[in-house]
């Protein structure tokens, strides 16, 4: 959620949109892919998004530009969980016609409201306090390296004391405010959106199918809102038919890619644990932080 926190805080779009190189077809093609398999997988998309294209040597491609494919992302959410939003959608308005506040839909989208509130809240407080907080030591590969580690022995310590014994028909408002303060965790690059509400999740006794899927819903209206924002601000630019077209491909390709790891992450927990989740994350911080001591990579900021 690098994207998130830099649209939040960013003072013009311009600065974003103009600045990279621009990619090619193979390119955002392969950064479409990058952004879908890791956008819903609790292993943190702003950080192999920043990643993967500096140790291609292709440069940071830019936060409007990972952004904006994070547009595929969210319709293949809400393709994948539209019964489920519609069920909560209109459940929640039957139960306020009739004062039903007691209604699990109306929990849930209550629960999906707040738990919205305090990643919008907490970035735009370091927006107000912290206006330089884009170049700020936080963005370097070393720190989502740290940020990597620290949330993969998060998730092993809920995986291991968890209790697992709520299912998803048994989630509260208290639920999505506390999955929505994990959330805001995301603002710190490298900790993943997904990561930290899944992680959270399991910490509250969910199940991890219930936890994950609560995720997904929680997650629709801040990416929706980050996606819409960038969105504006790069066409509102011009950035010509080369630019239209490779951020087109780059975000199908996020929408195909996003729509099959959704699918297979749901079934996965249906039967499986979390530790695989457990061991890539340590390892990909632990190799970040080895090829930067090497000299491999370089530790640029922001």
């Amino acid at each position: 959620m690098i994207a998130l926190l830099d649209a939040l805080l960013a003072q013009t779009p311009a600065a974003d949109v103009s600045g990279p190189a621009p990619l090619n077809l193979v390119q955002t093609i392969v950064l479409g892919i990058v952004q879908g398999l890791t956008e819903f997988l609790p292993i943190s998309s702003s950080a192999h998004l920043k990643v993967v294209p500096i140790a291609l040597g292709w440069g940071d491609p830019g936060v409007a530009y990972t952004a904006v494919i994070q547009l595929g992302s969210i319709v293949a959410v809400l393709w994948y969980f539209w019964k489920d939003l519609t069920a909560i959608t209109f459940g929640a308005v039957n139960a306020v016609m009739r004062r039903d506040y007691e209604s699990q839909e109306f929990k849930m989208a209550l629960g999906i409201g707040l738990g919205t509130i305090p990643i919008l809240f907490f970035g735009l407080l370091i927006k107000i306090l912290v206006p330089d907080f884009d170049k700020s030591p936080l963005r370097s590969l070393a720190s989502i390296a740290i940020a990597s580690i620290f949330m993969s022995l998060l998730l092993a310590t809920a995986e291991k004391i968890g209790k697992r014994s709520r299912t998803y028909e048994k989630l509260t408002v208290q639920d999505g405010i506390l999955m929505g303060l994990a959330q805001a965790m995301a603002l710190i690059p490298g900790c993943s959106r997904s990561g930290s509400t899944l992680t959270a999740g399991l910490f509250m006794g969910l199940e991890r199918g219930a936890a994950a899927r609560f995720s997904f819903l929680l997650g629709i209206p801040a990416i929706t809102l980050v996606g819409l924002v960038e969105l504006k601000g790069v066409l509102g630019e011009g950035i010509g038919d080369a630019g239209v077209v490779t951020l087109a491909v780059g975000t199908i390709s996020a929408f195909v890619f996003s729509y099959l790891s959704i699918a297979w992450l749901m079934k996965f927990l249906q039967t499986q644990n979390t530790w695989v989740f457990v061991w890539y994350r340590l390892a990909f911080g632990v190799a970040i932080l080895t090829a930067i001591a090497g000299g491999v990579l370089q530790n640029p900021q922001g």
